[in-house]
């Protein structure tokens, strides 16, 4: 998520979404296998992320895997995200040729 965003949720307490979250109905989240992917697919060239890590457990019946790209099934969540669900937030670093640099992160 943008660090901005980050920060608002930091300071509410909880995150209700981004703008895509918001139309859609729900917050996106992709499985730590998913997430460069999704980071090159939606995110190319974007600095100023962050990773944020999530306990799915933490979240309930509220949290759905749901089928998107290519079928492959995808986290939603159809509620806030409180903040004590974070495992961590970390800086997503850019690299030179407009992808995110992963190593060290999941």
């Amino acid at each position: 998520m943008p660090a901005s965003l980050w920060r608002e949720a930091q300071e509410s307490g909880c995150f209700t979404g981004g703008p895509a979250d918001l139309a859609d109905g729900f917050i996106h989240f992709s499985l730590r296998m998913q997430a460069e992917e999704t980071a090159a697919k939606w995110f190319s060239g974007e600095a100023d992320l962050m990773l944020i890590a999530v306990d799915p457990a933490s979240l309930g019946e509220a949290l759905r895997f749901e089928p998107s790209r290519g079928g492959a099934l995808f986290p939603h969540l159809y509620a806030a995200l409180p903040l004590s669900a974070v495992v961590f937030a970390k800086p997503l670093p850019l690299r030179a040729d407009g992808k995110h640099d992963f190593r060290g992160l999941l």
